[in-house]
């Protein structure tokens, strides 16, 4: 694990300056180790053994697959602003709140795509917020399935968070690390 930690951080950068600063991850994908150690990794953070894995558009599907193909289960990928949504019942959706840095996003999944007695483990790359996750986690609810949690590879929420624990967050960094 502390190899895969190392590179991880190895792999990050902060660019941008003054006002604007952000996360860059992209190394992370072009390190053939951390594709391979990642996916087991954020698996071992499941508080259980999920049946379908959540992970939001767009990284958040990158290493939901990942790490659904080494659980040997599915993928729902958690889409944002998909107009077919809003005009269909075939789909759950949430509003993001307007503050959300994507500006109130719309995300949906396909209902039939989860199912009641399923265990939904969601996935992500970065939770600073915890919009998106939450949002997954009440329609999850409101499918009658059971919330594992949420794996992430760097949690950035504020340390005293209540959301942390409604979303059972487990991380392999924290932003601080970084």
């Amino acid at each position: 694990m502390a190899s895969l930690l190392d590179r991880l951080r190895v792999g990050f950068h902060w660019r941008g300056g003054g006002d604007v600063v952000f996360a860059d991850v992209t190394e992370w994908w072009r390190d053939p180790v951390v594709l391979r150690d990642l996916p087991p990794a954020l698996a071992a953070l499941a508080p259980g053994t999920p049946t379908v894995v959540i992970g939001p558009v767009s990284r958040g599907t990158l290493l939901g697959a990942l790490v659904a193909a080494h659980l040997g289960v599915g993928l729902v990928e958690l889409r944002k602003n998909d107009r077919a949504a809003q005009h269909s019942t075939a789909y759950l959706w949430r509003r993001l709140p307007p503050e959300y840095h994507e500006g109130g996003a719309l995300l949906s999944f396909r209902r039939a795509l989860i199912r009641p007695g399923d265990r939904v483990l969601c996935v992500d790359d970065w939770i600073e917020s915890g919009a998106q996750a939450d949002a997954a986690r009440q329609m999850v609810a409101e499918i009658g399935a059971e919330w594992l949690g949420t794996a992430c590879v760097v949690d950035d929420l504020p340390g005293d968070a209540p959301l942390r624990e409604a979303l059972r967050l487990r991380s392999l960094l924290v932003a601080g690390d970084l």
